[in-house]
């Protein structure tokens, strides 16, 4: 088989199905964790995946992966970029590797759950590769940040913070957990490779690779461009599985799971990568915008791919698209606000050129969020550093579990959207997390977000200091301003001009 070409035997030793003899197909493959939803087994067995490989291939290319991705590294070991790099770039790394490493880790369960019970032979198949793939993505983004831990001990949260009850851990660990844990296998497949991935982690690492060459960070650009090639391959098991569910009359569900998980990662990004990209970032670095880059990668591709499929756009695509044009500066401004609760310094991205970047690229800008900012400035500038920090908690949504935001200033938006279900009221940011969690109220009904947990005395004391300790920051650890305040002093210059 080794001198054959693929093409003349991959069909036959992937299909792999048999005729179970000591237990029936129903035992085999429990409804629960198949999720063939009642379509035969024949019908799976249509499953195309359009990306194919056999196992000789898969560890040639992922060998030549590794070794590219750890060679770049050790060339570029001496040059200290860590140590010479713009602290707001520096802050991106230690952000992305905590929020990232672990899921990609556990996103191998995931995969593992399609390779064990899907019934279709193909998937099964390319979930096998999809495992490797993701324990490799975890292993190399814990091996990455490792060696800075002498530096800072926020490098060592690429491994603490998932196991922490960080604010933003919570977060990504309800979103994650929904989606790749507690699935069925055709549903992981959908949600897990088919929004997520192919949507928003091709958003994570190509805008970031991008960014990251600019920046001169070659070995980062290196390491996630090499994990992105693999996300595009294993992201392709959803389409096929679609397809099959649509053929089968079952395309209001399959629209369902889309609208559902789209959502929800697109909330997560936005307090993950739309900082970094419009405000961590160095100015003269940046590739895109986030916005930009949103409207190339999901409003043209990703819409394209699910009406290629047969799908509609998700109901409220015109609020997703308004969004992008808020969402992720108020993430930003709470991020800052809060830094002592996150694991990172944020970079404020304020200073006089940033800021005519950022109008820019959102007109408008100056006169909402930079109003907000402007109250900052004045404080730092006279010296009042305690009122630009917290002192008490934001309110949380309770789908997304992160701070619900809109939009300050003249357009002032800020709304909660309440529901009350078996008698407890929930809180949301937007009516499509509200929607979200009226689709399955079952599934997240018993989940305390941060707040929720504060108010029920779970935190002790009951106060700012008790909800660092409660999420495991210690000195040294929680966030601060990325450039020590550095920004500032243009600003103390012309007010001392003006004056």
């Amino acid at each position: 088989m080794g001198i054959l070409d693929r093409s003349e035997y991959y069909d036959l030793t992937r299909t792999t199905n048999w005729s179970p003899s000591y237990v029936t197909e129903d035992e085999l493959y429990p409804e629960s964790m198949s999720g063939s939803r009642g379509i035969p087994m024949e019908k799976w067995e249509a499953f195309d995946e359009p990306y194919k490989v056999a196992y000789g291939e898969y560890v040639m290319t992922q060998r030549e992966k590794d070794s590219g991705a750890y060679s770049v590294k050790a060339a570029l070991e001496r040059s200290n970029f860590v140590e010479n790099a713009d602290p707001g770039w520096v802050s991106t790394l230690k952000a992305h590797y905590g929020a990232i490493a672990v899921p990609e880790y556990a996103a191998m369960t995931g995969e593992a759950r399609m390779a064990r019970f899907s019934k279709a032979p193909g998937n099964r198949n390319m979930a096998v590769y999809g495992m490797m793939d993701e324990t490799r993505h975890g292993q190399i983004q814990l091996y990455f940040p490792h060696e800075h831990t002498d530096k800072s001990r926020q490098w060592d949260w690429a491994h603490k913070a998932m196991h922490t009850n960080e604010w933003g851990a919570l977060a990504a660990r309800h979103f994650f957990d929904d989606m790749m844990m507690t699935r069925d296998a055709i549903s992981v497949s959908i949600m897990l490779t088919f929004a997520f991935e192919t949507g928003f982690t091709n958003m994570q690492f190509l805008g970031l690779a991008a960014d990251a060459a600019e920046a001169g960070d070659h070995t980062f650009a290196n390491l996630i461009s090499s994990i992105q090639t693999d996300e595009a391959r294993h992201a392709q098991q959803g389409g096929p599985n679609l397809k099959i569910l649509l053929e089968n009359g079952m395309k209001e569900d399959a629209q369902r799971m889309i609208d559902v998980s789209f959502w929800r990662s697109w909330k997560l990004f936005s307090v993950l990568t739309g900082p970094m990209m419009d405000y961590y970032t160095p100015l003269e670095h940046r590739a895109q915008s986030f916005k930009e880059f949103m409207q190339e990668w999901i409003i043209g591709q990703f819409e394209r791919q699910i009406h290629d499929i047969g799908l509609d756009t998700p109901w409220y695509w015109d609020e997703f698209v308004r969004a992008l044009d808020e969402t992720h500066h108020g993430m930003h401004l709470g991020v800052w606000y809060w830094r002592p609760t996150v694991w990172w310094n944020p970079a404020a991205g304020v200073s006089p050129d940033e800021r005519d970047w950022l109008e820019e690229k959102y007109p408008g800008w100056n006169d909402s969020w930079g109003s907000c900012w402007d109250v900052i400035i004045d404080n730092l500038v006279d010296g009042k550093p305690e009122l630009t920090g917290p002192a008490t908690l934001p309110m949380i949504c309770n789908m997304s579990n992160i701070p619900i935001v809109g939009t300050p200033g003249p357009g002032w938006n800020v709304k909660d959207y309440p529901l009350e279900h078996n008698g407890r009221l929930y809180h949301f940011g937007s009516g499509p997390d509200r929607w979200c969690f009226e689709q399955e109220p079952e599934r997240y009904q018993g989940h305390l977000s941060f707040i929720d947990r504060f108010l029920a005395g779970q935190i002790q004391p009951m106060d700012l200091n008790g909800g660092l300790a409660y999420m495991g920051l210690s000195p040294g650890e929680m966030g601060d301003d990325a450039h020590d305040y550095a920004w500032v002093a243009h600003y103390q210059t012309e007010q001392r001009a003006a004056s």
